[in-house]
This record gives C-alpha cells, structure tokens and sequence, in this order.
C-alpha cells in the first residue's frame, strides 16, 4: 500500500493516462508516427524536478506536464494535448484504486477464510449465548464463528463491488462536453487503461462513487470492530474464554507484569472509528460546485491512501488475533454454570406450556425459579422440582431431557452446512 499510494507511483499512473492519450491520437491520425516513437522512447519525469517545478507553477499536473514534455523534446508539445487536470487526475485515480483494491480484497478473503477455519474447529465448543451482554442459552463458539465469517464474506462482496464501481475514467475536457476531444478518443484511452467511462462527467467523476468505497470501507471496519469488541470482552478476567496470542517476550504492562491485554483487537475499535471519520469525509466530497470544484481534492489525498491501508491493516491484524487466538472450552463450560442452570428457562417454559400451563403461568412460575436460582446460587432445576405446577407436568426422566445442553445444538449441523458456501 505505500508503494501504490506514494507520489511516484502517482505520477507514474499519470505519465499512463497521458502515454495511451497519445498513443489513441496517433492511431487517428493526430500525432505523427514519428513524433509517437519519440514519444514512447523518452516520455518520463524525476521526482525531484517536477516538485521543483510546482514551487514555480504553484499547480502539479501543469508542473508535472513541463517536465514530461521536456523530457521528450520537439514531440513534447503533444503531452496533455486537449486534456484538463480532472481527466488525468481522476482516471489515474481509478488506476491506484484498482490496485488498492487487489491489495484489500486479498486480505478480505484471506479473513473470510481463517474465520471459516476457526469455526469448524470449535463447532462443538460449548459456550455461553449472550444478549445485552447477559447469558441467554448455550451456542458454540463455532457458530459464533461462523456469524462472523458470513459477514466477512459480505463485507469481501461489498469491497469487491465498491471497487469495482471505482473503475472509471473520464476524457470529457472542461465541462464534460468532449469539446476539445471525441468520446471514441475516450474510448480509445479507457479501453487501453482497462477502465470503463463515466456516463456523465462533468469535470470530474461523480464523487458518489467514491463516497460508496468509503462508505463500504468503514462498513468492514465496523464489522472488524464487532468481532474486536467480542474477543475484548471474552478476554476479561471474569470470563477469559478467548485470549489473543500472546507471543514469547511479549510484555502486557509495564508495571504489572501478570497483564496480557487485548492491544490488538483494541487498535482494531480505535482505527474502525477513523474509518467511519473518513467515510463522513467522503459523503461530504459530493457535493461539488456546479461542474466541479477542488474542495474534494485536498480531502481525498488524505482519506482515500488512508482508508484503504487502513483496512488493509486491520483486516491483517484481525487475521493474526483470529489464526492465533487461544480458545479455552473447558473455561466456556465452567461459565455456562453462572446461572445455575437458568439458561434452560426457555426449555422449561416451552415443556410446561405443551404440558397444559397457560403461557403466562407457566412465565411466571420459572421467571420466579430462575431469579432465585441466579440470586441464591442454587441450582434452578432443584428449585423447580419443589414446584407442584412443574413436578405434576414434569416429571425426573422428563427433566433429564430438557437439561440437556445438547437440546440447543441439535440443529447445528445444519447451520455448519452452509459454510460450504464460503
């Protein structure tokens, strides 16, 4: 990401749109074939001389023209022939993006790919379902998983569209009316860049595109912080079911030695924060003054190198704590008996509501049970077997059944099918 986002790589995608400019015009006729020749063989820019030249031009695709054509000689005076800035600037924009977009989405498979791993091995790794960070009823780490690797495959679906929807360029001239050069002349160009046109381009590509790769950016980050946030809260103390690898010299504090922290997964939520700061950047790039104005310029050489290394980083980080996460069933079994058995409270009201209790005597009767389970620390299903409503509808062998944690997991398997998907 920091060869394609530095300022050579960007006169480089430059020098590419102004190359196959020239080579279109030549095959119309425009250019002598003579002059394309000197074109091809000495066409190019140091880094150095064209920052040098925008000290006195005070504009860098003017600056950046100068050196390019005085590198070619007499032939130089066809370098951004009928072009403005906006033509070169936002199809060689679409370049990089493209390239970024190689990058990130690599990463965003390979993401997809380690979750998909990971959730089969604990498919059967009983834990603790929570919701508004209580325990509800049992699940598997696993499936826990799982949620999080179909989600990465959609955020990898959504990058992959988003990037594509980048793909543009633009040869419109001025105001987007081809009046110095032709559509065919763009067409040439684009189909050489690999890039489709934009419809409409005023003097510059619509931003809304690129506020929808922003937008979709900050979107992955945001699932990234989700699975951050649930590994920072597994890691706690008082549940410490998962811990990020922790490697051999590593230091978790510098006054407590005994302290392994959750850093990675933490730089995760901190930077998923810019990426949505960065996409709010990009909503407000839209609009523009009439045609075009340049307030999205100075906006976009920050967010867009930024956003995309960005996601490019977390999206590893995340890949390094999901492969190397320590995983402890054993500490997720002892957890699931918090409650004292009142995460079976649904099962006992469902069984008691097929026995003949209304559904509301039935809810009260095991809310009542479950509250003095959890508050007494003593087990629910001993509470409940000195209920009469319940012994008269339920009796041992019945009971057995329903606590059983593999009630909850029966269906599973079907769920783990449709990760063959992936």
């Amino acid at each position: 990401m920091g060869v394609i986002w530095s300022e050579q790589r960007k006169l480089e995608t430059w020098l590419e749109v102004e190359l196959a400019v020239c080579e279109t015009l030549a095959e119309r006729g425009l250019i002598p074939a003579g002059d394309l020749e000197q074109i091809r063989a000495n066409a190019g820019f140091d880094l150095e001389a064209v920052r040098a030249r925008e000290q006195e031009t005070d504009h860098d695709v003017a600056a950046f023209v100068d050196v390019v054509a005085a590198s070619v000689g007499d032939a130089g005076r066809w370098i951004h022939y009928g072009l403005t800035s906006s033509d070169v600037l936002d199809t060689a924009l679409a370049l990089q993006l493209r390239e970024a977009g190689e990058v990130v989405l690599e990463g965003a498979t390979e993401l997809t790919g380690v979750l998909v791993e990971r959730a089969r091995e604990f498919r059967e790794a009983v834990c603790a379902g929570r919701t508004h960070g209580v325990h509800a009823e049992p699940t598997t780490f696993g499936l826990v998983l799982a949620g999080f690797a179909f989600e990465s495959a959609r955020n990898a679906r959504r990058l992959r569209e988003a990037f594509r929807e980048i793909e543009v360029g633009k040869l419109s001239g001025a105001v987007g009316t081809y009046s110095a050069l032709d559509p065919e002349v763009e067409r040439g160009v684009l189909g050489r860049l690999r890039l489709e046109r934009e419809s409409v381009s005023t003097q510059v590509v619509p931003r809304d595109r690129h506020a929808q790769l922003l937008s979709a950016i900050a979107l992955a980050g945001a699932s990234l912080e989700r699975l951050a946030t649930d590994i920072r809260h597994l890691q706690r103390t008082e549940v410490r079911e998962v811990e990020e690898p922790f490697k051999q010299g590593q230091k978790g504090s510098s006054a407590m030695p005994h302290k392994r922290n959750p850093i990675a997964s933490e730089r995760v939520t901190g930077l998923a924060r810019v990426l949505r700061g960065n996409a709010q950047a990009g909503f407000e790039n839209v609009a523009l003054w009439h045609e075009r104005d340049i307030s999205h310029s100075s906006v976009e050489r920050v967010i867009l190198p930024d956003s995309t290394t960005l996601i490019d980083y977390v999206q590893h980080v995340m890949i390094r704590v999901v492969r190397g996460m320590r995983v402890d069933p054993g500490r997720m079994r002892e957890n699931l008996e918090l409650t004292h058995g009142a995460i079976f409270s649904q099962t006992i009201l469902t069984a008691l509501v097929e026995a003949g209790l209304t559904r509301d005597d039935a809810y009260r009767i095991v809310q009542r049970c479950a509250q003095e389970a959890w508050d007494e620390r003593r087990p629910f299903r001993s509470i409940l077997e000195r209920e009469a409503a319940v012994t008269e509808r339920l009796d041992s062998g019945r009971l057995d059944e329903l606590f059983d944690y593999n009630r909850f997991l029966r269906n599973v398997p079907t769920v783990f099918e449709r990760l063959d998907e992936l």
